[in-house]
């Protein structure tokens, strides 16, 4: 049966640890016994997948200090045609460790993600859509956008709506942005400068670096550009703020200026929109700031949903971004300008790591994103890792596996 250290057959644990990848331990314990006929309860199901996790972080920390001697090897031998790296962050609930039963000193913690992508585009010589996409021209799907983007953020149910979804994805398919070819994930509870590390090594593994063109498409996080400037920026990857964040941020402006929802501030907003979808960033801070000083300056403890607030924010975010927005020729280059691809990740990641009954010891939530990321990647390291060494001795003792 070629029996592993768990006492387990490798099959039976591809089984748990893909089960446990998609979906809650609980669920996980019902879909083996309905889909594989095994009978493995859902804490024992934890601590395998806890396991597993575990051991691929502590092979994802080596791989690390691996690049950090410049002992780490490229794995690919032909160079991308394009590659980008987007960054962004996500939130799920963790518990004091060894505190009994219970949960004890519950808190929201950030982690970290990267979705690493080699991609497929042509340059142009003209700017191939000089016209904002139909989507940011639509009073409802902006509305929607900008809802989507605002409740990802603070943890709130996005509104519904599957009909506009769908024509949503119509329109996209005809425009000519880059087509992903393969993606990998990088997670992680760790701090910003640990994280960099992280997805430099993975960067240099898959020979990003070696792209003849290469994006790190971001929001305006400090620390995210701050991982560009110590990683990414002597590898020729070129800055870009991600353009839906900036369309956010001149919706909820210019509803602030003119009355949200107003005929005046949609007016108001596709002209910024015009300026930033053409890269005339020294315009739309000139306009942006007319605005601001109309208003008035905010006081020091101004709401956060205050006109004054909000319009300045606005142009705080265009200011510290301006070198990132040359949008024109970041398109002729056949470059992202939308960090969907981390978006997109970060939900896929919440799905199994949030929700208001999980609380993780912080090990375990480590442990987890690992498998999680392992699932994610679409270069075969779920399988790769599944297959790996394993530590000698056993998580569990014997007799846990029945069949029904």
């Amino acid at each position: 049966m070629q029996l592993g250290t768990e006492g387990y057959s490798p099959a039976t644990l591809r089984k748990v640890l893909h089960a446990t990848a998609r979906d809650s331990f609980q669920q996980a314990s019902v879909d083996l016994a309905a889909l594989a006929g095994l009978t493995i309860s859902s804490s024992h199901l934890q601590r395998l997948a806890l396991r597993f996790g575990s051991e691929w972080a502590a092979h994802r920390d080596a791989e690390v200090q691996a690049f950090q001697q410049k002992k780490l090897r490229v794995a690919y031998r032909a160079a991308p045609q394009v590659a980008s790296v987007m960054l962004d962050g996500g939130r799920l609930q963790t518990r004091a460790d060894d505190a009994g039963s219970g949960v004890s000193d519950p808190q929201w913690r950030e982690f970290k993600a990267a979705s690493l992508e080699t991609l497929r585009s042509q340059v142009q010589t003209a700017d191939p859509q000089p016209q904002p996409p139909g989507r940011y021209r639509d009073r409802q799907q902006v509305a929607r956008l900008a809802a989507e983007l605002k409740a990802a953020r603070g943890g709130a149910a996005a509104p519904s709506g599957g009909r506009r979804r769908r024509s949503r994805r119509r329109s996209r398919r005809r425009l000519p942005r880059p087509r992903k070819v393969v993606r990998t994930v990088v997670a992680t509870l760790a701090d910003s400068e640990r994280f960099g590390w992280q997805v430099a090594a993975e960067v240099h593994r898959r020979g990003l670096h070696k792209a003849g063109r290469k994006a790190c498409v971001c929001d305006g996080q400090k620390y995210n550009w701050s991982i560009w400037q110590m990683h990414l920026v002597m590898l020729g990857f070129v800055p870009i703020l991600d353009f839906l964040h900036l369309l956010v941020y001149l919706y909820a402006a210019a509803g602030a200026a003119e009355g949200k929802g107003s005929d005046a501030a949609w007016v108001l907003y596709e002209a910024w929109l015009a300026l930033a979808w053409s890269g005339r960033v020294g315009a739309l801070l000139k306009a942006l700031r007319v605005v601001g000083e109309r208003l008035g300056k905010p006081p020091a403890q101004a709401k956060e949903d205050d006109p004054r607030r909000v319009v300045w924010e606005a142009v705080g975010y265009v200011e510290g971004n301006r070198d990132k927005m040359r949008y024109p020729q970041y398109r002729r280059l056949g470059l992202p300008i939308s960090s969907a691809g981390v978006e997109s990740v970060i939900k896929q990641l919440n799905r199994r790591v949030k929700g208001t009954e999980k609380f993780w010891a912080e090990g375990g939530a480590e442990a987890l994103l690992q498998v999680r990321a392992a699932y994610l990647s679409e270069d075969g390291r779920f399988e790769r890792y599944g297959e790996m060494p394993r530590p000698r001795g056993r998580a569990v003792g014997g007799g846990r596996l029945g069949r029904t």
